[in-house]
């Protein structure tokens, strides 16, 4: 099966020529995959392969800052995902990735919506404060109002 397509308002075609349709979860991207590169460089090989590898040079820059934003202050997930955006502008497995992750996000989010979760969440919320509480409340009591750094060998 190819996992490509002829053009931009296509979804995949099978080796057969028979378009394929979306799935369940898919039907709200009808657009299809593949490049979304304009008409004027998708007809020209030496053009879209030009444009291909622009695209990948700056997904990847992208990426990696991501990946350098991980463990340095910034948005270093949503950075990734940019690039991955990016990436999918022109390559059909970043689209699926894309929709997979797409697809997870919005089960995750109606997990965490549902109203049995949600109790739960605020439960074990509310055990962590009085848990931090209390030990604060030991701290004030055994040393008084003094920064950890001040106390000296008692």
């Amino acid at each position: 099966m190819n996992t490509g397509s002829d053009g931009r308002n296509q979804v995949a075609a099978a080796s057969d020529g028979a378009m394929m349709e979306p799935k369940a979860g898919e039907g709200e991207d009808r657009r299809g995959l593949g490049s979304r590169a304009p008409q004027f460089i998708r007809s020209r090989r030496v053009l879209h392969v030009s444009w291909q590898v622009g695209v990948f040079v700056v997904g990847l820059a992208v990426v990696a800052a991501g990946i350098v934003m991980l463990p340095l202050p910034g948005p270093g997930w949503v950075v990734i995902f940019g690039g991955m955006a990016i990436w999918a502008t022109e390559f059909v497995w970043a689209q699926l990735v894309l929709r997979w992750t797409k697809r997870k996000v919005t089960e995750a989010a109606q997990r965490a919506l549902d109203p049995k979760v949600r109790r739960r969440n605020i439960i074990l919320t509310v055990i962590g404060l009085v848990i931090i509480g209390a030990l604060l409340g030991v701290y004030v009591w055994k040393f008084g109002l003094v920064m950890p750094w001040s106390i000296k060998n008692q």
